[in-house]
């Protein structure tokens, strides 16, 4: 190894030691955030006290951060330090870190959001703190937090895309609570419909024969989706509640309500399962004699590209941390549930990985809120923390592999777009695909 380049590794080695110091001094004020966000738990677009618990974090726990709150969204933040000094000229890296905080209604943070909300502001704790002590940093940086509300329901970074929120990031970060540890899962499109069905009220028991039964649209139709599942791919989901079936046994119902999310594990196979799980919907209409109307979701959650650089760069550096990493294969390939970060892989590169936080409990259960919440997920969210700001750091101080991060973006988005194109040229469903921790 020449001079120079042992002097620059021997940098890059003290700035992920002083990170994960900074992290640590931290541990106590980092817990107290994330216990906080998970004693109040908020529904979409709902998170009040989260935003101003994080805001405050960052503008009276934490200095030397210009916060600007409500940023684009409501609930939404961004949290911004830098540029720092470097001797790359006028160019500015912006790493960003995302902090989710929304939690699922009835069952608080059942998949510890709470917990990604520390993450983002651990690793911005570290990578701002270990830059400070640089005295010649290799490029110049700027460090953004963006709290993104709403990913359980509605996709808030979806709309922080449309509003421009991401516009002028390099990198994006952030990581998930899991039943295990992988630098990358197959998250899957997904997009949801709320089926209502009307019909006509009459008494149930003198003159059912004068009504139309919209609760029998409802359940023809989900009947008819169990029965689609025998013709669908291994790896597509349909699944959904009857929202609304009636308001009294003895009046034939006038109305009723589906929710439905629909899912595969490209995008571009989407809309043949919306057209399939359509087919159904309608021909329950048409069978009862009720008038149906479709609502899709505003938004499309897309599936998560993956980048090989950052997933060998994560692994690399959380197994220096002592990570076990998942070699499952089933868990590897089979996807299972959805985030908008998908969306925003599609626009900046980035890289979306799973945590164990010590629990074998599964996402969206009782057990899992008390797990998020516990002492015991500490030392595994700040792990994966510091994992992230060092893989952070390998692309700063190596220009090379910021190079092969954009390539592997480039090339995983042309792959989708040629996908797309040939699925717009009729050319059918993709291949059979392959269980990831879910999200939404």
């Amino acid at each position: 190894m020449r001079t120079a380049d042992m002097c620059n590794h021997e940098k890059l080695q003290h700035c992920k030691q002083k990170a994960g110091c900074c992290i640590d001094s931290a541990k106590d004020k980092l817990f107290a955030l994330s216990k906080d966000i998970w004693s109040c738990p908020e529904l979409a677009y709902e998170e009040k006290q989260s935003h101003d618990i994080l805001v405050r974090f960052f503008t009276e726990t934490e200095k030397g951060w210009s916060v600007e709150s409500h940023y684009k969204l409501d609930t939404a933040f961004r949290a911004t330090w830098g540029p720092t000094g470097g001797n790359a000229g006028g160019d500015t890296l912006n790493i960003g870190f995302l902090c989710e905080y929304d939690a699922l209604p009835g069952i608080g943070h059942a998949c510890g959001h709470n917990l990604i909300a520390e993450v983002g502001a651990a690793a911005a704790v570290g990578i701002k703190g270990a830059l400070e002590a640089l005295v010649d940093p290799p490029v110049r940086v700027t460090v953004t937090v963006i709290g993104t509300p709403a990913e359980e329901e509605g996709g808030g970074k979806i709309d922080l895309i449309e509003a421009g929120g991401f516009e002028g990031l390099d990198l994006v970060f952030m990581a998930h609570p899991s039943q295990e540890d992988a630098a990358y899962l197959p998250d899957m499109a997904e997009n949801d419909v709320t089926v209502k069905y009307y019909g006509k009220a009459s008494h149930a028991a003198a003159y059912p024969w004068a009504g139309i039964n919209a609760l029998d649209a409802a359940v023809l139709a989900y009947n008819n989706l169990s029965l689609l599942r025998q013709q669908l791919k291994p790896d597509w989901r349909l699944h959904g509640i009857i929202k609304h079936g009636g308001v009294k046994p003895n009046i034939v119902p006038a109305y009723s309500e589906l929710y439905f999310y629909l899912r595969t594990p490209q995008r571009t196979d989407l809309p043949f399962l919306r057209e399939k799980a359509e087919q159904c919907f309608r021909s329950a209409a048409m069978a009862t004699g009720c008038r149906v109307e479709l609502q899709y979701g505003p938004h499309e959650y897309h599936n998560v590209l993956p980048n090989k650089t950052l997933a060998r760069l994560y692994e690399e550096n959380g197994k220096a941390l002592g990570i076990e990493f998942t070699t499952d294969k089933q868990v590897l390939s089979t996807p299972s549930g959805s985030t908008d970060f998908g969306n925003l892989s599609f626009i900046v590169p980035g890289i979306h990985p799973y945590f164990y936080i010590g629990s074998e409990a599964l996402n969206h259960t009782e057990e899992y809120t008390a797990a998020a919440g516990s002492d015991e997920a500490q030392f595994f969210t700040l792990r994966t923390a510091k994992t992230l700001v060092m893989m952070a750091l390998d692309v700063l101080f190596n220009p090379e592999l910021l190079k092969q991060v954009k390539e592997d973006f480039r090339l995983s988005k042309l792959k989708e777009e040629c996908e797309l194109r040939g699925r717009e040229n009729g050319s059918g469903p993709g291949q059979w695909g392959g269980a990831a921790s879910a999200s939404r």
